[in-house]
């Protein structure tokens, strides 16, 4: 039986021991204008439906995965490796040395990196899962509140990549989902503007001398002193949005703290810009770099040749097809032209704490390897001519914003590149 709701197709389910004899499959697709992703979990509950429900507009994606009409996995466009990572990393259980390790074992061994994490004796197992579940409870939630999203339910498919399954009951999941939408209204009505700068207040006005705090207001407190705005105190937070302005809330309504004032230096907007400032010197940095090296190869073989070919192609390899694409350098026959908006796009998807470390890490990789591929290609002597034209390249993007580079370690991390290839030269060379 097939059953219209507005644009949202759905078939209702006769019996669930039925439809898995007959094969049968449930068609569920439509837009969370036409209903609530409240209403789709009940549906999948009821049906008790296995598969993946995939949901997402222009800029986000997310899936849930269900057994039996039971929540056993969420994720989001970003790799919930890199959530993971960055979970970790702001909840202090994680340095970003330990994180950079445990990356590249990652790579190497193809084994997820909460299980690489476990090999390492960084973590327990129990550790890596307390951080995946408050993960896959975050992405859930979160979906409560688009009003907005084409979604379509996979009936039968598996997750993909899944380094952890638990079992969330999906109607609690539905209660605890609108009890927060109800409450955000609330905390709408007492959260600052985005602009305003946060402080502890030095005499508190309590019913008793006691201060009483929850765990989540206490792991809120260190990050509120003066200097930062409610969106820098959240995404600084290791307890995930929602409970971090639940927090917050409570503790402007109990009287603990209060705004100081608009931010002037720092505000968000100025905060958005410098970051898209630096990813712009990184991207041009890079981009000319790479389009650099590619000359000097097609210089010596010929653009269209084949031995020019193969070049591209091994630098273009599997482990860099994810941001390779956004560097016309990489391209063959690409005049270099700027593809910045693209680029921008896809890095400002990786989480905030380790955007910047996982960027330049791959970068500083890719450089490397580039520079080490024209060795093997074409001998010592344009390798020593790719590193010339590399070095003339970065002049005009550092000096563009000293400041910037300085702060940002950029000039750093483009030299430890270059070293790095330099090693691996002189050692091939013997």
């Amino acid at each position: 039986m097939k059953v219209r709701l507005c644009e949202t197709v759905y078939r209702e389910p006769i019996n669930g021991a039925i439809d898995k004899a007959l094969g049968i499959r449930m068609s569920l697709a439509g837009n969370l204008k036409t209903i609530s992703f409240a209403d789709i979990l009940q549906l999948l509950s009821a049906g008790k439906k296995t598969g993946v429900l995939q949901i997402g507009d222009a800029n986000r994606s997310k899936a849930v995965a269900f057994r039996e009409g039971v929540i056993i996995f969420a994720s989001s466009l970003n790799s919930s490796e890199d959530m993971l990572g960055a979970l970790l990393l702001k909840r202090g259980q994680l340095s970003k040395d330990d994180l950079e390790r445990a990356i590249v074992l990652h790579k190497q061994s193809g084994r997820p990196l909460g299980e690489t994490l476990v090999d390492m004796k960084v973590f327990t197992n129990d550790d890596v899962a307390e951080c995946l579940k408050m993960q896959i409870e975050e992405i859930v939630y979160n979906l409560f509140s688009w009003p907005e999203g084409e979604f379509d339910f996979k009936d039968g498919e598996a997750p993909k990549d899944a380094p952890f399954l638990l079992e969330l009951p999906t109607m609690s999941v539905i209660m605890e989902g609108m009890r927060r939408i109800d409450e955000w209204v609330e905390i709408q009505k007492v959260i600052p503007k985005d602009d305003v700068l946060m402080r502890m207040v030095n005499m508190p006005q309590t019913d008793s001398e006691a201060i009483s705090l929850t765990i989540d207001e206490f792991c809120l407190l260190p990050l509120i002193n003066g200097e930062r705005t409610t969106p820098q105190v959240i995404d600084m937070s290791p307890i995930g949005e929602f409970p971090s302005y639940r927090a917050l809330y409570k503790l402007i309504v109990s009287g603990y703290v209060e705004g100081a004032g608009m931010a002037t230096n720092v505000s968000v907007t100025g905060m958005e810009n410098e970051e898209e400032v630096v990813l712009g010197i990184i991207f041009q940095l890079y981009n000319n770099c790479f389009y650099k090296i590619r000359q000097v190869v097609d210089e010596v073989f010929g653009k269209g040749s084949v031995p020019s070919a193969k070049f591209g192609k091994y630098a273009t390899s599997p482990d860099y097809a994810s941001i390779a694409s956004y560097f016309p350098g990489f391209e063959f026959g690409a005049d270099g032209s700027p593809a910045f908006d693209r680029f921008y796009a896809a890095v400002v998807k990786i989480p905030a704490p380790i955007r910047l470390h996982s960027l330049m890490s791959s970068l500083e990789t890719m450089l490397t390897d580039q520079l080490e591929l024209v060795f093997r290609f074409v001998g010592s002597q344009q390798y020593r001519n790719a590193v010339s034209r590399v070095k003339k390249e970065i002049s005009e993007p550092l000096a563009a914003r000293r400041e910037l580079v300085k702060r940002y370690q950029i000039d750093e991390n483009f030299y430890t590149a270059l070293h790095r290839a330099e090693r691996i030269v002189k050692s091939a060379i013997g």
